[in-house]
C-alpha cells in the first residue's frame, strides 16, 4: 500500500488516460487506502472510471499551496470561470477559443475583460497551458502562440470529463459562506475540534502535507495529542511511507527517505536549497553566539532589514561559489528571492506591520557549509 499512498499523496489525481498502469494499481488497493486515509486524514479518495483522487484538505491554508503557475488573481478567476464553462459541456465535447473567451468576458466579475490587451491574453493562456498539464483539457488543433499574438486567434480544444473533480467537494451548502474562515469551520461541522477523530486528522494533516508542525501557530491540543499519541504516529506514519518523524517539544517534522515519492522535498537538487542551507548555518551560529534569541518555542524574531543584511553578507562571502544567475544577481533581488523560497517552505514569515521577520524551528533541523578548503573564488561549489 506504501507506493500507492505515496503515489496519491504526489499528483492530484492518477488519470486513466495518462497513467493505466498507475490507476489500475491504485484501484486494487483502494479499500485499503480508503480506510487508512479517513481513519487518519479524514479525507476523501474518489474513484471513477477517469481517475483516482485523494481531496488533499490542509489542517490551514498556507501561501505556498496555490498555483505555482499562476502570479496573479485574474489568472484565478479565469480559472474558475473555466471550470464553469466546462461543467456544462460532456467528456470529449471539443470547442474553439473564442466560445470560451465569450463566456469569460459574460461572466467575468467587474468590467469584464479586454482581450486586445496582451498581458490578459497571456494571463489567459497560462490557465489554459496549466488545464492542459493537468490533464483537464486537450489541444485539438491551432496553438495558443496565434491568440498570445492576435485576440483573433483559435485553437480547437477537448474537455477530458475532468474538470468537475478538481474543486472539492463539500458536504454541505457553501453559498452562505463569505470570508475564507468559513471555508475552515466547515471541516470540522458539529464536530469538536480539540477531541477525538478532528484532533488527529489535523495533526496527520500537519504532518503530511506541510514541512513542519510550530507549537507558537497551532492549537496547544495538537501537541498534547503528540505528547500521548506520539509514538503510535510515529510507528503509523513510518509504516506506511518511507520516512522518518521527529517529534520535538515545540516542533514535529516527517523526514522523507530517499525512495520516497510523497511530494517535493527539502533540499532539492538545486542551487537555490544549497542556498538555503547555508543561510540555516548562519541563523544557527547567530542563536548558539547569542546574537538573535529564540522563543521559548524555538521561534528567532528579528529586523527584516537586519535579515537582510545577513543575506547580503552572506551572497558577498559565499556568492563566488554560486551558479552564474545568483553570482550575478542584484543584492535586492537575491533577497528577496531567497526569502520568498523561505515563505513557501515555512521556515520564515514577514510581519508587516512591525517590519519583522519570524524564522520558524525547520531553520535548525538542516544546515550547510562549503568545503574547508574553499576559498570564495573560481568555479561553482555545492555546500556539503
Amino acid at each position: 500500500m506504501r507506493e500507492e499512498l505515496e503515489l496519491l499523496l504526489n499528483r492530484r489525481w492518477v488519470l486513466k488516460s495518462e497513467d493505466k498502469e498507475a490507476y489500475y494499481r491504485v484501484r486494487d488497493s483502494i479499500g485499503e487506502l480508503r480506510r487508512f486515509v479517513s481513519d487518519k486524514l479524514g479525507c476523501q479518495i474518489i474513484d471513477n472510471s477517469l481517475l483516482v483522487k485523494m481531496e488533499k484538505i490542509p489542517a490551514a491554508p498556507e501561501s505556498f499551496m496555490g498555483i505555482e503557475e499562476f502570479s496573479s488573481t485574474e489568472e484565478y478567476a479565469f480559472f474558475c470561470i473555466l471550470l464553469m464553462f466546462l461543467e456544462d459541456r460532456d467528456a470529449e465535447e471539443q470547442f474553439i477559443l473564442s466560445q470560451l473567451t465569450e463566456y469569460l468576458s459574460a461572466n467575468m466579475p467587474g468590467q469584464g475583460v479586454d482581450w486586445t490587451i496582451y498581458t490578459t491574453r497571456r494571463h489567459l493562456i497560462r490557465v489554459l497551458r496549466y488545464a492542459v498539464d493537468q490533464g483537464i483539457l486537450k489541444v485539438t488543433d491551432g496553438s495558443d502562440d496565434l491568440f498570445m499574438e492576435n485576440p483573433d486567434g483559435e485553437v480547437l480544444y477537448e474537455n477530458t470529463g475532468v474538470s468537475r473533480y478538481f474543486m472539492r467537494h463539500f458536504s454541505r451548502d457553501i453559498t452562505d459562506y463569505r470570508q475564507p474562515s468559513d471555508f475552515e469551520k466547515s471541516e470540522w461541522f458539529e464536530m469538536d475540534e480539540d477531541r477525538g477523530m478532528a484532533r488527529r486528522n489535523r495533526v496527520y494533516r500537519r504532518l503530511l502535507f506541510t514541512p513542519g508542525m510550530y507549537r507558537e501557530n497551532c492549537p496547544e491540543e495538537d501537541f498534547e495529542y503528540l505528547k500521548y499519541y506520539g509514538r503510535r504516529l510515529t510507528e503509523d506514519l513510518e509504516q506506511n511511507f518511507d520516512c522518518r518523524v521527529h517529534i520535538h517539544k515545540s516542533s514535529a517534522f516527517v523526514l522523507m527517505g530517499e525512495e520516497s515519492r510523497m511530494g517535493r522535498g527539502f533540499p532539492g537538487n538545486n542551487a537555490m536549497s544549497d542556498i538555503l542551507l547555508l543561510c540555516f548555518s548562519e541563523i544557527q551560529e547567530r542563536v548558539r553566539s547569542g546574537v538573535w534569541m529564540a522563543s521559548k518555542n524555538e521561534v528567532v524574531r528579528v529586523d527584516q532589514t537586519e535579515f537582510e543584511r545577513m543575506l547580503k553578507s552572506l551572497k558577498a562571502e559565499y556568492g563566488a561559489g554560486f551558479p552564474k544567475n545568483y553570482r550575478e544577481l542584484p543584492d535586492g533581488e537575491f533577497v528577496q528571492e531567497v526569502m520568498a523560497e523561505m515563505e513557501r517552505w515555512t521556515v520564515l514569515s514577514r510581519e508587516e506591520d512591525t517590519h519583522q521577520v519570524i524564522i520558524w524551528p525547520a531553520a535548525g533541523k538542516l544546515a550547510g557549509r562549503f568545503p574547508k578548503d574553499y576559498e570564495g573564488a573560481g568555479t561553482e561549489r555545492r555546500p556539503e
